[in-house]
């Protein structure tokens, strides 16, 4: 007799009354028993169902055979018996019903089982690719950021302190002193005006001008800084009882941009600029004039920098030198220093800041105050790094510590964006994936890993071990078209399951999750990623290190074309993140997520 619960897999589970399965080759199963405890047998009859789920027509499973059934070998009275469906004989998502009848050798039951409902379900669906798209894989969004080590000034946040740095006193007894404060109330206001809200002409990073005061921002060539404050001068009489003599307050904010080759800089170097945007906000006028010195250092052993040069904002020559009528956003004055860097191999170069002021009132009174520095050394968030090493490009130098993304192009390559993000979601380190914040890192040529011949390990060493010779085409239908091995994470990447100093290292690439593409039989013009049960019979267990699956030829060898891209620089190690537009909004991957069209 057969059992009362027929069941469908792989995996085995349910959505509501329907059992999932996640490949073509399903698996029906059902207990069966026999009254004298005799070994029996089922045979499985499927049908297809009418819009309404009652049954429409029985699919013929065994071709040749005279009543297009499956019939499971004998097991013993109480066991399971079950019949794998062979290759296309049914297609993803269409709702199959079947049903069982036992048979113990002698006799056949007189009835049917239950009915039992189960539809293969890709993990993701997705059209055919796209004849064109908008999306731009090299888009990248300047990123909010904190400094670890702003120095002297500052505190929790980069909040200045307002510590008071002075001179000794002058002739007359008097001295100057210089604090640094959060940044003004009049900065902010600036920073929100209509002329602000547009790049000065001789801006060394032309996206600052909007960004907000009291934040910093980068991307991976350029910084901008807008939480350094205000510098207040304070000239003090020699009776300490006395109010000061007067007061100057400058608005201070920093610029960082590197150039990725030589190039770009119009040098024949690599090359890095820094610039200090100081505007007066008041003057007094005892203090006659002001004069701020901008003292930058670094400790670069292949480095030249130039002298401040200033400009007014109009780009015209100017001095780090204030009358005391020249207070206001129109005396804002640029201070920028040029870097060139000739050195070999690579280099990061730590930076430091400082202002030195003097006062016209006072021939010998200077005081300094100190911005802090590039970050700890740990983080080393605006540490400027310049190399000769990055292939096909000149010397230039980057901002490493800014993690940039590559977009795939989901709408030409959506079949391999399918793939990364089930893998991105099931895999224990989530590689690549921003919304576990999981970086991958890149293979660079300057890796010191090296292959069994001695040379430098590539990405085609790590490929070599993941799609090795237990991996074979799994059959598709003809509208796949050529596939290819794609593993993920890729060969590119510290990640990979091929890598040798990988967390995700396997020893071939049948341990990794195995995938591929099929065409969806429900009457659409979609796809699907399905499990390739060959190698591991229950489909992906969410435990593997890695993935390799079938996928069209064309959006694997393409996917990732153009990575990384020439001006971020990236070598050995440097992290980055890859997103998924038209998948980032899937959230799960025990139900089947559609693509949706970006742009």
């Amino acid at each position: 007799m057969s059992g009362t619960a027929p069941s469908a897999g792989p995996k085995f589970s349910k959505s509501g009354t329907v059992w999932r399965v996640i490949t073509p080759e399903v698996v029906l199963r059902n207990t069966v028993t026999d009254p004298d405890g005799d070994t029996a047998n089922l045979t499985f009859q499927v049908y297809t169902t009418n819009a309404d789920g009652t049954p429409k027509a029985q699919v013929d499973l065994d071709g040749a055979g005279q009543y297009g059934v499956l019939v499971s070998p004998y097991v013993a009275s109480g066991s399971t018996a079950k019949v794998t469906v062979p290759y296309g004989k049914l297609k993803p998502g269409v709702l199959y019903k079947f049903r069982t009848s036992a048979y113990d050798g002698g006799l056949y039951e007189t009835d049917w089982s239950p009915w039992a409902d189960f539809r293969i379900d890709p993990y993701m669906k997705f059209p055919a690719p796209q004849t064109s798209s908008t999306i731009d894989p090299l888009a990248q969004t300047e990123n909010e950021f904190t400094r670890t080590d702003p120095g002297a000034v500052a505190l929790t946040g980069l909040k200045a302190t307002g510590e008071r740095s002075c001179s000794t006193v002058d002739t007359q007894g008097r001295k100057l002193c210089i604090e640094i404060t959060p940044p003004s109330k009049q900065s902010e206001q600036r920073a929100a005006s209509p002329r602000a809200a547009v790049a000065e002409p001789v801006d060394l990073v032309e996206w600052c001008g909007s960004k907000p005061v009291g934040k910093d921002y980068m991307n991976r060539t350029e910084a901008c800084l807008k939480n350094i404050g205000s510098a207040t001068l304070i000239f003090l009489d020699a009776d300490p009882e006395l109010p000061a003599l007067g007061l100057a307050t400058f608005d201070l904010q920093q610029r960082i941009k590197t150039y990725p080759n030589k190039g770009a800089s119009g040098s024949d170097f690599a090359e890095f600029d820094q610039q200090l945007v100081a505007m007066p906000r008041t003057i007094d006028a005892a203090l006659q004039g002001v004069n701020l010195t901008w003292l930058p250092t670094n400790n670069c052993s292949s480095c030249t920098t130039t002298q401040t040069r200033w400009t007014d904002i109009y780009g015209a020559a100017a001095t780090g030198h204030w009358g005391f009528s020249e207070a206001g956003p129109l005396n804002a004055r640029y201070g920028t220093v040029q870097t060139i860097w000739s050195g070999t191999g690579k280099e990061t170069i730590d930076l430091g800041w400082s202002i030195r002021a003097t006062v016209d009132a006072s021939l010998t009174s200077s005081a300094t105050a100190d911005f802090g520095t590039s970050g700890d050394v740990r983080v080393r968030e605006l540490a400027p790094r310049c190399d000769d090493i990055v292939k096909g490009s000149a010397p230039g130098c980057v901002l490493p510590y800014f993690v940039p993304n590559w977009t795939v192009d989901t709408n030409l390559y959506p079949a391999a964006g399918a793939y990364y993000w089930y893998m991105q979601q099931v895999m224990p380190d989530h590689a690549g994936s921003k919304r576990w914040d999981s970086l991958m890192h890149y293979l660079g040529p300057d890796t010191p890993v090296k292959n069994s011949a001695g040379g430098t390990w590539t990405s085609d060493n790590s490929r070599t071990r993941v799609c090795d010779s237990t991996w074979s085409v799994h059959p598709s239908d003809a509208s796949v078209g050529s596939v290819d091995c794609d593993e993920f994470a890729m060969a590119s990447t510290h990640e990979s399951g091929g890598f040798p100093n990988s967390v995700n290292l396997v020893t071939s690439g049948s341990k990794c999750a195995q995938l591929y593409t099929d065409k969806m039989g429900d009457g659409s013009a979609n796809f699907g990623i399905l499990a390739d049960t060959r190698t591991a019979t229950n489909g992906p267990s969410g435990t593997e290190r890695c993935g390799r699956a079938a996928i069209s030829s064309v959006q694997n060898q393409q996917a990732f074309n153009g990575f990384p891209a020439p001006s971020w620089r990236m070598l050995d190690g440097d992290g980055f993140f890859v997103t998924l537009p038209g998948f980032e909004h899937c959230t799960s991957t025990a139900t089947t997520c559609t693509w949706r069209k970006i742009g």
